[in-house]
């Protein structure tokens, strides 16, 4: 039976990241690193690419100026992919886009789930699969070609960063909503938890956000373990015991995360999200119907999401920018 796939409010993946972006600033704040904000990306490519017209020299002046006008971006506007990787498979468990639009001063992260139909390499995968086939650019390729709109930087943070912001913050209490049993030998793991509350240091941590079995949606129930489970890691790194710890929090960044924008970028685009505040950001999950092996995007809901929230043209996408399987 179909589930439809449901807005939220908050997304800790985004919220764990604008912390780090935060954590970045006062970290490097001393050495006086160089503020800038991102460069705007060259579309001539995405006009190619993703489902708009070619290119060519036969284009009437009226064609030609059209053909820019769909493609003019709005100022100070970008997206941005957040990703978090899986270790047991190569590709990636959580995927956002975020689109920051810094001119009207605001912040929305579209959650992607991991099962969602694309087309990958020339076969129909889940989305989450598109990591392993090609990195993040394989990854980024995607999206942008689903939706009709670029790509225009990437963050890849490590499931080992997690378990070390947890660890670093003493461990988190967390109400585990289900009785959680798995084993997996292959894998060497073992997870047993019962319901309720109790103290979890980072390896537990990663085990519980980790487990897919005994939700009546698998993903889209973990999805909410995770979410909820990072939004209690983030409220504890926030704390003034915590602040003492920035230099461990710089070190894990440097770590465990892989992205295209420079630390001056990260911290020029921090410092613009904070003073926005924290009612300018919203977030939601791509909409869509699980049919197994896939959840199917609504192509008309999603379009009017992204003409809402994610378009960085001035002009609106139309259906036949995006490029939506069924």
């Amino acid at each position: 039976m179909a589930s439809r796939l449901r807005r939220r409010k908050s997304s800790p993946w985004l919220i764990t990241l604008l912390l780090l972006f935060i954590l970045i600033g006062l970290c490097y704040a001393v050495i006086r690193v160089y503020f800038r904000a991102p460069d705007q990306k060259d579309d001539s490519v995405m006009i190619q690419r993703v489902n708009g017209p070619v290119i060519s020299e036969d284009l009437t002046d009226e064609e030609a100026e059209a053909l820019r006008s769909h493609y003019e971006r709005k100022p100070d506007f970008w997206t941005i992919l957040v990703s978090g990787r899986d270790d047991d498979n190569g590709g990636t468990d959580t995927n956002i886009l975020v689109a920051l639009d810094v001119q009207n001063g605001r912040v929305f992260g579209a959650s992607i789930a991991r099962d969602t139909k694309a087309f990958i390499n020339g076969k129909n995968h889940k989305i989450n699969f598109a990591y392993n086939a090609g990195g993040m650019e394989t990854l980024a390729d995607t999206v942008s070609d689903q939706l009709g709109i670029p790509v225009d930087y990437t963050v890849l943070v490590d499931l080992k960063a997690f378990q070390a912001l947890v660890d670093a913050v003493g461990g988190v209490d967390f109400y585990i909503p289900i009785d959680m049993d798995y084993e997996d030998p292959y894998q060497d793991l073992s997870i047993h938890f019962s319901k309720g509350t109790r103290h979890l240091t980072g390896a537990e941590a990663l085990k519980v956000v980790r487990f897919r079995e005994g939700y009546a949606s698998q993903d889209i129930g973990r999805m909410q373990t995770q979410q909820d489970f990072l939004k209690a890691v983030a409220k504890k790194m926030l704390s003034p015991a915590s602040l003492t710890k920035l230099d461990d929090y710089c070190k894990i960044f440097v770590e465990y995360v892989d992205t295209d924008l420079t630390v001056g970028n990260l911290v020029w685009m921090g410092t613009q999200v904070i003073g926005m505040g924290s009612d300018a950001i919203e977030f939601a999950t791509l909409p869509g119907d699980w049919k197994s092996p896939y959840i199917y995007l609504n192509q008309e809901e999603v379009l009017a999401m992204v003409n809402e929230h994610l378009n960085p043209y001035t002009e609106d996408r139309t259906a036949e920018d995006l490029n939506i399987l069924t």
